[in-house]
């Protein structure tokens, strides 16, 4: 049996203190079905006193004060011990949201602690200060930090999407309070240990275990300056609304249902070794995930056979287990779901190729197997709705235009990739997609470009010098004439 991990208090100003409310919340296993976790539920009352110390250090604090360089080092000290005790936090995720470990200590835990150095690297080459030549004289524009950021964090990668979030708000100057997810959230205290040790100054950050009651109560305080969120379209769009009673700035980071692109031409050998971990990665639950694979009808059978192939090969198991690739979903309902949309799909006249149900062997958990459908239509809502679950399309197409025409008819637009032997065909092909972010022949995220999505799929950026702005304010000072002029003025 795991042992419990128990936390009684709230990390609120760089601070564990006592809540002020009473619930708790329990995490379970998706692995045992086991309690394995207890932390403090946060109430309204103790997001009304984590605004009012991240407003009071925004305001009169030194954080924002301090120059950048002082504010690198201590962010520096914070992404070195996340590398430090990468595997710590790797085992933690695991055990709360079911992810590989292999996939957890990669994109979980190593890849939050390159989402810091990333920003990093931004903040630093980032021109804060600009004086320019105006229609009417010499200007300068500053970039100034937004103020108090709500930052609410979905279960599926936490500690990479709190980075996403943190390291440019705090960067920039921002104070904050992070909202973990109630399924995920025994992984925040170890980053409230790290943020302590690093020096963050008092009232900079807090972290708030909670449900969607209080995450609301949060993006809709008058305190809050910023909300950055990623979640689901319907939450997305709440939070939009709630936000907007206070003229709140947001950046939404929200679902997808991306296409990856099998041209005819392409080496299906490396095109399925690239597609197969990006359509199941993280048990599928990935805003990101190649969930529709487009293979040309001249190639369905054979490629149809390889994915099969490859799906059916996958490791179901323990999410702590390093040989697992695929694990548990991160609750019962996220199970009842893709189970629900795997009998919609064949209701729909689409066929299983492989998967469908609960992996043998494994009478615990909340476990579906890796499922293939092949025979979908675009039209068919498996291949229309976020599953968020290991369910994927196989979809025939004609030729190219056919291609671009089907990946494009989404509501989403947040990733996709495209497969085939000449490079430039692929950029062709890329360039005509509306979404976000888009591969050829690979498939990764760099933290030093801008993510995000088109249509549902969000609004703003994070990542690269765009992300980091979403956390800046921009204003113009007029200049005298002759400022800056060869008589030595600066």
């Amino acid at each position: 049996m795991t042992e419990l991990v128990e936390h009684g208090k709230l990390f609120i100003g760089g601070e564990l203190t006592d809540p002020l409310g009473t619930e708790t919340i329990e995490v379970v296993s998706p692995h045992t079905e086991e309690i394995i976790g207890r932390v403090p539920h946060a109430s309204r009352a103790d997001v009304d006193r984590a605004v009012a110390v991240a407003r009071e250090a925004f305001d009169h604090g030194p954080w924002p004060r301090m120059t950048l360089a002082e504010r690198v080092e201590v962010i520096t000290r914070i992404k070195d011990a996340i590398g430090l005790r990468y595997e710590e936090i790797a085992r933690s995720i695991s055990a709360q949201n079911g992810s590989p470990y292999s996939w957890s200590v990669l994109a979980q835990a190593l890849g939050a602690m390159m989402v810091w150095d990333a920003n990093i690297s931004v903040a630093q080459g980032f021109p804060h200060e600009e004086t320019r030549t105006g229609a009417l004289g010499r200007i300068l524009v500053r970039r100034e930090p937004v103020g108090v950021v709500a930052a609410v964090m979905p279960w599926n990668v936490p500690q990479f999407t709190a980075a996403a979030k943190l390291a440019p708000a705090l960067l920039a100057g921002c104070t904050a309070v992070l909202k973990p997810s109630p399924e995920s959230p025994l992984d925040s205290y170890i980053l409230a240990e790290i943020v302590q040790e690093a020096g963050l100054p008092e009232g900079v950050l807090s972290i708030l275990p909670a449900d969607r009651e209080v995450s609301e109560y949060l993006v809709g305080h008058p305190g809050v300056d910023k909300v950055s969120f990623t979640g689901s379209v319907a939450a997305g769009r709440r939070v939009m609304e709630v936000a907007a009673r206070h003229l709140t700035r947001v950046t939404l980071e929200l679902g997808g249902k991306s296409a990856a692109v099998i041209l005819p031409d392409a080496d299906l050998e490396s095109a399925i070794a690239g597609i197969v971990p990006a359509a199941w990665m993280n048990n599928g639950q990935a805003c990101v995930a190649q969930t529709r694979i487009l293979a040309p009808r001249a190639r369905y059978d054979e490629i149809a056979e390889a994915l099969t192939a490859a799906a059916g090969a996958l490791v179901v198991g323990d999410p702590l287990d390093p040989a697992t690739q695929v694990g548990p979903l991160v609750a019962e309902r996220q199970r009842s779901r893709s189970l629900d949309y795997i009998g919609i799909g064949q209701a729909e006249g689409a066929k299983i190729l492989t998967g469908g149900g609960r992996p043998s062997g494994l009478a615990k958990g909340w476990y579906v197997e890796p499922t293939l459908f092949g025979e979908v239509d675009n039209s068919m809502r498996i291949a229309r709705e976020e599953i968020f679950g290991p369910v994927i399309c196989l979809l025939p197409y004609g030729d190219e235009a056919e291609a671009a025409a089907i990946a494009d008819d989404s509501d989403y637009g947040l990733s996709g990739s495209v497969w085939t032997a000449d490079v430039e065909r692929g950029l062709d092909f890329a360039r005509r997609i509306r979404t976000g972010t888009y591969n050829v022949n690979t498939f990764s995220l760099d933290m030093l470009g801008p993510f995000g999505g088109y249509k549902d799929s969000g609004v703003g950026r994070e990542f690269g010098p765009e992300g980091y702005g979403e956390y800046l304010e921009h204003k113009m000072i007029h200049l005298p004439a002759g400022y800056g002029d060869s008589d030595g003025g600066n």
